[in-house]
């Protein structure tokens, strides 16, 4: 069975921080390539960050350009999104996602206050 448990979300003041985890079991993780993306309540799930299974190559969406970072160690099937210099348009419920075959986390909530 596939599971995708992501953490690390909470409530934050407008140019703080946090880092999203989301653990893998169930899946080869280093042959997945894994995503980040949110939605935001009444919006569209946006794709927000990829890195390859091997962790050489990442991308991002332009909103989040030089304030996020993916991450991930398959040694513990784990990938991770470091959010710096949160802006209240940040909040929203953030998933994880794998891929070849597509599997989603259940999400984690980030809050950013004004």
């Amino acid at each position: 069975q596939v599971r995708l448990m992501e953490s690390g979300g909470g409530l934050v003041q407008t140019g703080g921080s946090l880092r999203l985890s989301c653990t893998a079991s169930g899946v080869i993780f280093s042959l997945s390539i894994m995503d980040w993306y949110r939605q935001a309540p009444g919006k569209q799930r946006e794709l927000v960050a990829t890195i390859s299974n091997g962790g050489t190559t990442t991308n991002y969406a332009d909103s989040v350009k030089g304030r996020f970072t993916i991450s991930r160690d398959n040694a513990k099937n784990t990938v991770y999104l470091q959010m710096s210099s949160l802006k209240p348009e940040d909040t929203a419920v953030y998933y994880c996602h794998s891929r070849p075959s597509s599997y989603w986390g259940q999400g984690t909530q980030v809050t950013v206050s004004a």
